[in-house]
């Protein structure tokens, strides 16, 4: 019994600590801020193993956030409805690291780099996605917060030069698959 037992620590543990190579999974979160419901999409990664438990590699993907629907009462001679926001995404294009901590399946990452909006009325900007790993033989289970930090000009007082600063954030959970 205490061989099998070994025999499977050694496999798990064996498995979970270098997985360089490429990674393609999905994600699914609620996002924090007012103007979407929720967000889905899907993950890319190529890491190389740099040194024991650390890969560094490069991330990419799609991220789709899908947007609210806001309730308006009526009024005596207009009746109320209800006006549905456009939806948009964010293709992150960025670094990521990994640590795995020795003898346990799990570890912390961090996605960094650019997101590109794919929707006209929404910036594109700094994208970080620091997040916790656990990691199986056949790929990585995370939970994370997605960020998108853009600056803009006023979409009303543009021509006065004011300036802002938005940011689109949601908290993900996520599984990559291991495609060596």
């Amino acid at each position: 019994m205490k061989k099998i037992f070994l025999a499977a620590a050694i496999a798990i543990f064996g498995f979970t600590q270098a997985q360089e190579g490429f990674k393609l999974g999905g994600h699914i979160g609620v996002p924090t801020t007012d103007n979407s419901s929720f967000t889905l999409g899907l993950d890319a990664a190529y890491r190389w193993n740099i040194a024991k438990g650390f890969d560094l590699g490069v991330a990419t993907g799609y991220s789709h956030y899908i947007a609210k629907s806001y309730d308006y009462p009526g009024s005596y001679d207009y009746p109320g409805g209800s006006v549905k926001g456009d939806d948009f995404g964010f293709i992150p294009v960025a670094v990521s690291g990994k640590y795995s901590f020795s003898g346990a399946p799990i570890g912390v990452g961090l996605d960094l780099g650019y997101a590109i909006s794919t929707a006209d009325n929404v910036n594109g900007g700094l994208y970080a996605l620091p997040k916790f790993f656990y990691n199986m033989p056949t790929g990585e289970l995370y939970v994370g917060y997605q960020s998108v930090s853009s600056k803009y000009k006023n979409r009303y007082y543009g021509s006065l030069g004011i300036s802002a600063t938005e940011t689109t954030g949601a908290v993900i959970i996520g599984y990559n698959f291991y495609l060596k």
